[in-house]
């Protein structure tokens, strides 16, 4: 399935601007009242899981530690996914501060509910200055076994042919920029598939030919294309995620920016598909350069019998 009602997230401690993913990161922008911003983001942070629970998604929520520095625990995505055979994926970072973020308890913890048969450890290749940022980095359709991902700084192809050689995924590789020319970051601020849709910013794959090979593997997989525009995609329209909640209904998760930068026949087509979810999480998205599916990752594991 393209999507669960299992869902890991991690409450912040020492949430803010991180430094060392800047320089990559046009979606960064330091708050000038940094002593604030922990503060502001953890209320969002709980907001956003409190929202999540009265959908009835089921949110296991593990505390970051205050020690080593980690301002950037709030998105667990980009180091770990969990796949439904029971395989855990742990991946190469580029900013140094954020391999820390790795922590075999949070997996452990996840073992007293989910089963856990292989761990596939990517995280080697940070000697070799090669990266993949987890699903920030690629954007799954797992219905389809299709790895889509720009290529940048934090996505590299030599370790994302090693993943979809381990999982038997298909890669749709592309350039992509944002509307100055610069590369973007993550895969997934430009798109995002759910199971029946794409939310995606064509405009940001330039060549014409690539685009038009991105367009072709959605439609060829029977995916309502819903084009957003470079100022959508700035307001993180572009990372969303489906989620389940536990009767099965489809949710579109999404950050109150994303929702209100669309208009109204992009709600009215995306309503089709689940219904959308939102919540205030402008302290994190301006220091963390990251929306709601950057918050999440998906625990497709096995549930333990």
């Amino acid at each position: 399935m393209q999507s669960t009602s299992h869902l890991l997230m991690i409450r912040p401690v020492n949430f803010g601007y991180n430094e060392e993913t800047a320089e990559s990161n046009a979606f960064q922008t330091r708050d000038q009242n940094q002593q604030f911003v922990q503060h502001r983001a953890l209320m969002e942070f709980n907001n956003f899981v409190d929202v999540l629970a009265a959908n009835d998604v089921d949110v296991t929520v593990i505390d970051d530690t205050p020690h080593p520095h980690t301002p950037d625990s709030i998105f667990p995505n980009n180091w770990v996914s969990f796949h439904a055979n029971g395989d855990v994926f742990l991946y190469p970072m580029q900013a140094e501060n954020r391999r820390l973020e790795r922590r075999e308890d949070i997996i452990t913890d996840l073992e007293d509910t989910f089963e856990v048969r292989h761990i596939v450890d990517l995280s080697r290749f940070e000697h070799e200055n090669k990266f993949l940022e987890g699903t920030g980095s690629m954007v799954l359709d797992r219905v389809n076994n299709i790895a889509y991902a720009c290529t940048s700084p934090r996505t590299d192809k030599e370790v994302l042919k090693v993943f979809c050689e381990q999982t038997g995924s298909k890669t749709v590789m592309f350039n992509a920029v944002d509307m100055h020319g610069k590369a973007i970051y993550h895969t997934n601020v430009l798109m995002c598939i759910g199971t029946d849709f794409a939310v995606i910013c064509l405009d940001c794959i330039y060549d014409p030919i690539e685009q038009n090979r991105v367009k072709e593997s959605l439609l060829s997989t029977k995916k309502e294309i819903i084009e957003i525009t470079f100022e959508q995609m700035n307001q993180f329209a572009g990372n969303m995620l489906e989620v389940q909640n536990k009767a099965g209904d489809k949710l579109i998760v999404m950050s109150q920016s994303a929702y209100h930068s669309l208009n109204k026949a992009q709600i009215k087509t995306l309503g089709q598909f689940g219904e959308l979810v939102f919540s205030d999480i402008n302290t994190i998205e301006k220091n963390g350069g990251g929306s709601a599916r950057c918050m999440i990752a998906e625990v497709h594991l096995p549930v333990s019998s």
